[in-house]
């Protein structure tokens, strides 16, 4: 028989074993959880963005939780996933993993809302390692990585990917398949194809960005000690006129020079810019020679671009120059098709096939009139029909307005006055050419958003200083010419028909 002592410790034992377990779940786990969030974050966002979260179970070190729509889901996984990876290990262990259980919600107000698994986020793989630099470059103690705030010592490079745009998430169709499928060869072999560079081009909303990052990413999951960066020409403008007021310009140069991956986004917004171009030029050069991979997207093929170098623009005509196309019907449904089943929802193919059949424009409107179709039904309680599909198209294509090109725009301009369009670009003084080509400027400037540079690169290749010169003359005229003012009022009509 056991005596009374150890009768005590086996039942004290039991109470430890009970409390810790207690101790250990899901609702204690996440209240903990809770008390170290709330001291690192603000009053408000705690309320709004943490209070509404349910435990739901925690199993074998995986904290299940409950967030209240699949917004909520992506806000937390963009703004406090750091936050919450680091509280749940300190919490349960260093092997601890978050699952969310995320309500898409109902159509109709007698059913119940359903729920869709979704684990968290991993992005580790598409961020680059360190990189290796010299310890002296002319004289300075180290490159500056223009991606990051100056006195950061280690030359960490953030590859500016987006994790979503991957290869499986790029629907392939007849309009895109040319330079999907270069574009994954790429990802396979980067620098040792002859797509070098690699050239995708097509109007706004296609893919290109989508593509170029899917690259991107399908190269840090094979090739995880390259050096990837993904880079916007406007940005890397900036960047440029930064190094040159710090007098940084060769740590500019050097920082490009050592990326193995580069991917340069609208690199069309480099016309009439020389000495930005002048700049690429020297990193394309180093970087091509070195066999490393440039891919560049652009808006137009080289043949058309405007305000560009030769030598540039016969660089990249080296490797492959593949377009996107509007996506036809086909393409459009499975677009629609992947983005519900991606985001847990359920809508019927009538549906889907009548906004297919009413938005063919581009992938980006495609998209944009799924998620307001889903907002007016989450919001309004509605359940998602032809006649709410029906009212959300006409005021999608009622409000939306067309993007205007500065060729389109010239084109008006010259019909107008009964010229052909060459003559904007014709080296002459005749009042009637010239005042033409400072209308095509002046609507070029208050219709779309390309810079000054840009518009006079692709309007009788002049700089921004003659652009702005049209711009006042025009205004001045306007006011004081009351035939000019109608010309002006004529033209802008036809322009927003």
């Amino acid at each position: 028989m056991l005596s009374g002592i150890q009768i005590g410790k086996i039942f004290v034992e039991y109470i430890l074993i009970l409390l810790f377990k207690m101790s250990n779940n899901h609702l204690a786990v996440w209240n903990r959880c809770l008390t170290v969030i709330k001291d690192n974050v603000p009053t408000i966002s705690f309320k709004t963005w943490f209070e509404p979260i349910v435990p739901v179970k925690i199993n074998d070190q995986v904290l299940t939780i409950q967030v209240p729509s699949p917004f909520f889901y992506e806000y937390l996984e963009e703004q406090y996933i750091d936050l919450l990876r680091k509280t749940l290990r300190k919490e349960v262990g260093n092997d601890a993993k978050l699952e969310y259980v995320v309500v898409m919600g109902n159509n109709q107000s007698n059913s119940q809302p359903y729920t869709v698994k979704y684990p968290t986020t991993n992005n580790s793989k598409i961020q680059n390692k360190p990189l290796n630099i010299p310890l002296k470059t002319e004289g300075k103690a180290s490159i500056r990585n223009p991606f990051i705030i100056p006195g950061i010592q280690k030359l960490q490079v953030d590859p500016q990917l987006k994790a979503d745009n991957t290869f499986e998430n790029f629907v392939e169709g007849e309009c895109n398949r040319l330079a999907r499928s270069a574009g994954y060869a790429v990802a396979q072999n980067p620098g040792g194809t002859a797509f070098n560079p690699l050239m995708i081009y097509g109007n706004s909303g296609l893919g290109k960005t989508h593509l170029a990052h899917a690259i991107g990413i399908e190269v840090k999951e094979r090739f995880a000690d390259k050096i990837v960066l993904y880079v916007n020409a406007n940005k890397f403008q900036t960047q440029y006129t930064e190094a040159i007021r710090n007098n940084n310009r060769n740590d500019f140069l050097h920082f490009y020079q050592m990326i193995d991956v580069l991917i340069l986004d609208d690199v069309h917004e480099f016309a009439g810019k020389e000495k930005t171009q002048e700049t690429f030029f020297h990193i394309f050069n180093h970087l091509h020679q070195s066999g490393k991979q440039l891919i560049l997207t652009s808006d137009k093929p080289p043949i058309e671009l405007k305000g560009m170098e030769q030598r540039l623009l016969s660089r990249f005509k080296w490797g492959l120059t593949a377009d996107l196309q509007m996506p036809d019907f086909e393409t459009r449904m499975e677009i629609l098709k992947r983005k519900t089943y991606k985001d847990g929802i359920e809508i019927n193919d009538e549906v889907l096939e009548y906004i297919a059949s009413h938005i063919g424009n581009n992938v980006r409107e495609l998209e944009g009139a799924l998620v307001s179709l889903l907002a007016q039904s989450t919001l309004n309680r509605k359940e998602v029909t032809i006649e709410l599909a029906s009212d959300m198209v006409n005021k999608l294509v009622k409000s939306s307005k067309r993007e205007l090109s500065i060729d389109y725009i010239s084109k008006v301009v010259c019909d107008y006055f009964n010229m052909p369009v060459d003559s904007l670009q014709a080296r002459t003084r005749k009042r009637e050419i010239v005042q033409a080509r400072q209308l095509a400027m002046y609507f070029s400037k208050s219709l779309t958003k390309t810079s000054l540079a840009s518009i006079g690169a692709q309007i009788g290749n002049k700089d921004h200083a003659t652009v702005l010169h049209a711009c006042k003359t025009v205004n001045n005229l306007k006011d004081t010419d009351k035939n000019f003012k109608f010309f002006v009022e004529e033209i802008e009509k036809k322009l927003k028909m």
